[in-house]
């Protein structure tokens, strides 16, 4: 019997290979769903639009603060 020889193939690493993968959302099955539960869900999504939002304005007027502040003065 012969031994096996596992040959391992590298590449080199790349930046990508460091970056944080994004998990798509999983999506909700719709179709066992009533309609009531249809627009509760709608109102759901709504809210959570409402709430990316205002982490988004909050994210920018953090932003703007701290551009303000290391602004270099001429």
């Amino acid at each position: 019997m012969k031994p096996r020889v596992c040959v391992l193939k590298f590449r080199p690493m790349e930046e990508a290979d460091f970056l944080p993968q994004k998990k798509k959302p999983q999506l909700r099955k719709l179709d066992s769903l009533s309609v009531d539960e249809l627009n509760e869900y709608i109102v759901e999504l709504k809210d959570e639009i409402v709430r990316v939002e205002g982490e988004i304005k909050r994210k920018k007027a953090s932003a703007d603060a701290a551009s303000l502040f290391f602004k270099k003065s001429e």
